[in-house]
């Protein structure tokens, strides 16, 4: 059964209407100032987003900002700590050469006494010889 070419013509000039009486009874000038408002809504919702993002981006560049900072103070830190462990390496190197001087007056103390001992033992052992 073909339509008649008076029946597509109501088809077509009443098509829009059933439509938007299919979409919740609104007619089409209501239902596209709905549209433009919810997408106003969007829009504005997505700037929001866009400033919060921005934000947040702001937040992290100033938080590594700070790291960097810390870092910085951590690199003065052992640059400290190194220039004490040379101080110490030098107060070392000091106190090896007190105890090499110390040493060296020891062992030349030991052959004087080494010294005189045999010395007395040899004056013991001739006096006795003599006697």
């Amino acid at each position: 059964m073909a339509l008649a070419e008076e029946d597509i013509r109501f088809i077509k000039a009443h098509l829009g209407e059933w439509l938007a009486e299919q979409s919740l009874g609104k007619p089409p000038a209501v239902y596209e100032l709905e549209l433009r408002e919810r997408m106003v809504r969007v829009e504005e919702e997505l700037k929001h987003q866009r400033e919060l993002m921005r934000q947040g981006f702001e937040q992290v560049d100033k938080r590594f900002e700070q790291v960097d900072k810390r870092l910085e103070q951590i690199d003065k830190r052992f640059e400290q700590v190194d220039k004490r462990f040379e101080q110490v390496d030098k107060r070392f190197e000091r106190i090896d050469k007190r105890f090499d001087a110390m040493l060296k007056r020891h062992d030349r103390q030991f052959l004087w006494v080494i010294g005189f001992i045999a010395t007395s033992a040899g004056l013991v052992i001739s006096a006795v010889r003599l006697l």
